[in-house]
C-alpha cells in the first residue's frame, strides 16, 4: 500500500483504514470511522481556512469541510493509494460546492455562477500576466482568455454584483454627501391604499340619487360642514346628517353585500 503523505502533520492511519475496509456495518465499523474522521479533522479545518476571505465564517466552513471529510472516509479504497491525495480534492470540492450553491445573497442560476467564475478567473489571470498592460482587461480579452462569448462574459461579470447584496444603510456617493442607499429609494405612496376603496365605492355611488351624491361630494371633497351644505340645499343640518349616514351605509353594503346582510339580520 502507498503511504506517501503530502503534509507532515497528516496522521498515520493506514492500518485503521485497512481495518475499516474489511469490517462490516456495526459498532466496530462506526468506531473506526469516527476515529479516522477525528484524526483527519485538523487537515479538513486547514483546507477550510483557505476560504476564510470569501465572506463565510470559519466555523461554517469547517462544518462544510467536515462533511467533505466524512464523504472521503466513506468512499476511500485503501488499495488505490494514499488517503490524503484522495481526501483533499473531495473536501475542497465540497467547499466549492458550498460557495456555488449557498453563499449568494441572491438566487442565481448555476449557469450564471459558472460564467461568473470563468470570467473572474480569466480576468485575474490576465491581470497577473507580466506582459499585460496596466489596465482593466476588456470584455473581448476576457472572452478570449475564458473561451466565452462577449455576451457570456457580460452575464458573468454582472453576476459578480449579486454575490453580496448591499445594506440599505450603505453610503452612496461621496462621503461628504452623507446619504445612504435607502435615501435614494422612493417612499410608499399613501394614496395607493385608497385605490381599492375608491373602486369598491364606485358602484354604490352610482346607485345613489343625484342629491345624495352632491352632498357627499360637498362634505368629503369640498370639506364643507353639514350646516353649510344644508344652507346650500335648503334643508336642515340634521337632514344632511341622516342623508350622509344613509348614503355611506348604502355604499358599504354594495361594496360588501355579506356585511350588509349581517347588519340587516
Amino acid at each position: 500500500m502507498v503511504t506517501h503523505r503530502v503534509h507532515d502533520d497528516a496522521p498515520h492511519t493506514e492500518e485503521t483504514f485497512e481495518r475499516l475496509a474489511v469490517s462490516s456495518q456495526g459498532p466496530e465499523h462506526d468506531v473506526l470511522r469516527e476515529e479516522l474522521v477525528e484524526a483527519w479533522l485538523p487537515m479538513a479545518h486547514r483546507l477550510a481556512r483557505r476560504f476564510r476571505d470569501k465572506g463565510e465564517s470559519v466555523e461554517d466552513l469547517e462544518q462544510v469541510a467536515a462533511v467533505g471529510l466524512v464523504k472521503a472516509v466513506d468512499r476511500y479504497d485503501p488499495g488505490r493509494g494514499a488517503f490524503e491525495p484522495y481526501a483533499v480534492p473531495t473536501i475542497t470540492g465540497e467547499l466549492r460546492r458550498h460557495f456555488r450553491d449557498h453563499a449568494w445573497d441572491l438566487r442565481v442560476p448555476r449557469r450564471i455562477k459558472d460564467l461568473r467564475n470563468k470570467a473572474r478567473f480569466a480576468r485575474r489571470d490576465l491581470m497577473n500576466r507580466p506582459d499585460h498592460p496596466d489596465r482593466e482587461p476588456s470584455t473581448q480579452e476576457i472572452a478570449q482568455e475564458a473561451g466565452l462569448s462577449c455576451d457570456e462574459v457580460r452575464e458573468g461579470m454582472e453576476a459578480l454584483e449579486s454575490y453580496r447584496s448591499l445594506s440599505l444603510d450603505a453610503e452612496v456617493g461621496a462621503a461628504e454627501q452623507g446619504y445612504s442607499l435607502s435615501d435614494t429609494l422612493g417612499e410608499t405612496e399613501p394614496a395607493y391604499d385608497l385605490v381599492a376603496d375608491r373602486e369598491a365605492a364606485k358602484e354604490g355611488l352610482a346607485h345613489l340619487p343625484e342629491r345624495e351624491r352632491v352632498i357627499l361630494y360637498l362634505r368629503f371633497f369640498e370639506d364643507m360642514t353639514q350646516a353649510r351644505i344644508g344652507e346650500e340645499l335648503g334643508i336642515s343640518q340634521m337632514h344632511v346628517s341622516r342623508l350622509i349616514a344613509r348614503s355611506c351605509a348604502t355604499i358599504r353594503d354594495d361594496a360588501d353585500p355579506q356585511a350588509g346582510r349581517d347588519r340587516a339580520a
